[in-house]
């Protein structure tokens, strides 16, 4: 697969094993219009299916031809090795025969081809994306997503770079903490971050500018751009160079500030020069010797026709003449009726008005044929000029790229590092290891919402050795899914080089971040909100690995409760015994699932505490390790505002299933039955069994007496005979 971003230059290629991860790298890329050799209807159809807003465009098979990818090398575009690359090339080679016949004045802004390797970064799927709300929250403002509170960034190709560290996070460690060494000495330099943030306003999207120029396509106003922006890299590099972290010495060997294209532009464009050149007035006087002497005759047509004028009343005695000047018939002498006798005879006639007669003569029109060819020959030389000076510019396209990405990188540092200070957050130790352990962990969005004093921060401990499933129960609203995405983001934030919202943390690495979170369904292509949970679990038991991280809310929700237990249990055990033991946060509100820590020896229980007081439920949103035995939907739906009878009525029914699902006979208490007739079947969960195991989970036994304990074990033998047991 290869990409170009034309307003940018940017050219790029990877090789993809598989249709799955080919779908995760197009929806990482985001692209407007994707190409691909005609003629394979099934590929077109599937890939409709996955991208409904990209236009497709099928070309021939030409396009990935040899001679497609020759032409790569022939613009100079690849020099290197072939290979095991050559079909990355090859369709690198199918952009270029693409833009050629469609846009071809875009090439010139196309940069070298770049090799990248997915593998290099920690993968997020598009999934996981849109569950961690990374670029978008759920009702698709950047406001409310993780881009939108990292984003402090002063210039847009910044931001660019901000979006493209989000969504590929790094797995190399020496990377890792490259970034971090340069946002920790930003943190700690207040003044001097301040003073660069402040420079970086005096930069525009130089990254877009370049391209623009170098495809023939700026104005002089990108040009005034351009060379503002230079001017601010003076007081940029002379600010870095005094920095110790190895980042920003990088940095600073990228930046040209370039004094030959900023004082070129400095006497050859005006300050302010007009939106468009249609009326010329770009290029600063002084600049051309030619063009001051076209502008002399041009500027000197008042003060001439003032001459001619007192000279002609002198000469004809004919005090009210003037001369003017139209659009439609150009100069001309106007002379009132009254005084037509005194017209000399070498005056003719070019326009009869009510109140008089207007006249040229022959020095009046030789003139006018000067004036206005003057400013047609300025528009054409300022042009000309313009022209020249853009070309000139363009010859440093290269170096005014690269001075762009040096430029993006130092606003991403500088962001990250505004967000750390503000925000409280914490370098994280980032190893090889497989263990994930946060101290007073925090959500940095729903912070952002909340305020810090209101967010109740929580641990986490992860590893493959005794800690590898942490099943997590609790109430409706407790905060499970909020901790879940937050543990995730801090790897994500980790693995980007950015501080993290921790009082500590020690991250191992992760390669893949899978989560199967909140119920959605397609329509388009036939499948049920439990048919998508059902593929999306599927995909990452298929693909966990060793190093991967995996988020589970809720398994088996959208159907029976019997077959969903079954199924979120046989998820986990799975989960559990697989050789690569894949690190997982698995919410849940099948408390049955809580006895998996019984038998499996790395499953761990937490839940998330609440306090009952006067009739209420108050949510303390600290995790505690243990079950939970309640799920207090109920009050939840009180909140939400359910009609009284509604609400009385599910408390009437839930006491009568916390008495026991099913009656001694296998049929269900749910309603209150009474009656006799049916005959009892065998279940899963037996009545007797279901209320002994819901009272015994309720008993503190390190408070209880021996006395107390026998009295409580006499009545449990009393009810029990008392139900026929």
């Amino acid at each position: 697969m290869a990409l170009t971003d034309v307003t940018t230059g940017e050219f790029r290629f990877t090789h993809i094993t598989d249709y799955p991860p080919l779908v995760e790298e197009i929806w990482r890329a985001n692209p407007r219009e994707l190409i691909f050799p005609e003629g394979n209807a099934a590929f077109l159809e599937r890939l409709s299916k996955d991208f409904g807003g990209i236009h497709f465009s099928p070309v021939e098979e030409s396009y990935f031809s040899k001679q497609a990818k020759e032409r790569l090398r022939s613009l100079k575009l690849w020099s290197g090795p072939e290979g095991e690359w050559d079909q990355g090339i090859r369709a690198a080679g199918a952009i270029i025969s693409f833009l050629e016949r469609n846009s071809p004045e875009v090439l010139k802004a196309i940069g070298c081809l770049q090799h990248y390797r997915a593998s290099q970064y920690l993968m997020i799927d598009e999934t996981t994306r849109h569950n961690l709300e990374l670029l978008r929250d759920f009702q698709g403002e950047r406001k409310g997503s993780l881009l939108g509170i990292l984003d402090k960034t002063m210039t847009p190709m910044g931001a660019r770079q901000l979006r493209q560290w989000i969504l590929y996070p790094l797995l190399d460690e020496r990377d890792i903490r490259q970034r971090q060494g340069g946002i920790e000495e930003l943190v700690g330099d207040y003044e001097g971050r301040q003073d660069l943030r402040c420079t970086l306003k005096g930069v525009q999207d130089l990254e877009r500018l370049a391209s623009r120029i170098v495809a023939g396509n700026a104005t002089a106003r990108d040009l005034v751009a351009v060379k503002e922006s230079l001017r601010a890299l003076v007081p940029i590099r002379k600010r870095l160079q005094k920095y110790q972290a190895e980042i920003f010495a990088l940095i600073e060997r990228e930046l040209s500030d370039l004094p030959e294209v900023v004082e070129l532009v400095e006497q050859a464009i005006v300050d302010s020069p007009p939106p468009v050149m249609k009326g010329g007035g770009v290029i600063r006087p002084g600049f051309h010797a030619e063009l001051e002497e076209l502008r002399s005759v041009r500027s000197n047509a008042k003060g001439w026709i003032a001459q001619l004028e007192s000279r002609e009343r002198k000469k004809t005695g004919i005090h009210s003449l003037k001369v003017g000047y139209n659009r439609v018939f150009g100069y001309y002498i106007e002379v009132t009726k009254a005084n037509i006798k005194l017209v000399p005879s070498d005056y003719v006639r070019k326009q009869t008005l009510a109140n008089g007669e207007r006249y040229i003569i022959a020095e009046l029109k030789e003139y006018e044929a000067r004036v206005l060819g003057s400013e047609e020959e300025i528009l054409k030389l300022e042009l000309s000029l313009f022209a020249e000076v853009r070309e000139k510019v363009a010859s440093f396209y290269g170096k005014l790229k690269q001075t762009a990405l040096g430029l993006a990188t130092l606003d991403v540092f500088l962001s990250l590092a505004e967000v750390a200070q503000s925000r409280h957050f914490i370098r994280p130790r980032v190893d090889s290891g497989l263990t994930i352990a946060i101290r007073e962990g925090r959500h940095l969005v729903v912070e952002a919402v909340l305020g810090r004093g209101a967010f109740v921060p929580n641990d986490c401990h992860l590893d493959s050795e005794s800690h590898q499933i942490l099943i997590l129960t609790g109430p409706n609203m407790a905060g499970k899914s909020t901790y879940m995405r937050q543990v995730a983001l801090i790897v994500i934030l980790a693995q980007m080089g950015s501080f993290v919202p921790a009082a500590k943390a020690h991250i191992g690495l992760v390669d893949r971040l899978f989560t199967r979170i909140g119920a959605a369904d397609s329509l388009a292509r036939g499948e049920s909100t439990f048919m998508v949970e059902m593929k999306e679990t599927s995909r990452i038991l298929r693909d966990v690995s060793p190093r991967s991280l995996i988020l589970l809310d809720e398994v088996g929700r959208g159907t029976s409760t019997f077959d969903g237990i079954s199924i979120a249990w046989s998820v986990a055990e799975y989960i559990h015994d697989a050789f690569c033991r894949p690190r997982t946060l698995f919410a849940t509100h099948y408390h049955e699932l809580t006895d998996l820590a019984l038998t499996k020896e790395r499953v761990k229980n937490f839940s998330f505490a609440v306090k009952e007081w006067k009739g209420q439920v108050i949510f303390l949103r600290n995790l505690v390790e243990g079950a939970s035995s309640r799920s207090y939907g109920i009050h939840v739906a009180h909140l939400a505002g359910l009609p009284p009878s509604v609400i009385h009525r599910a408390k009437e029914i839930l006491k009568n299933l916390e008495g026991g699902e099913l009656d001694e006979r296998g049929r269900p208490r749910l309603a209150g039955v009474s009656e006799a007739h049916d005959p009892a079947q065998i279940m899963l969960f037996t009545s007797s069994d279901y209320k002994l195991r819901e009272e015994l989970k309720r008993v503190d036994v390190s408070v209880l007496t021996p006395i107390e304990a026998l009295n409580y074990l006499h009545r449990l033998v009393k009810e029990a005979n008392r139900e026929g047991q």
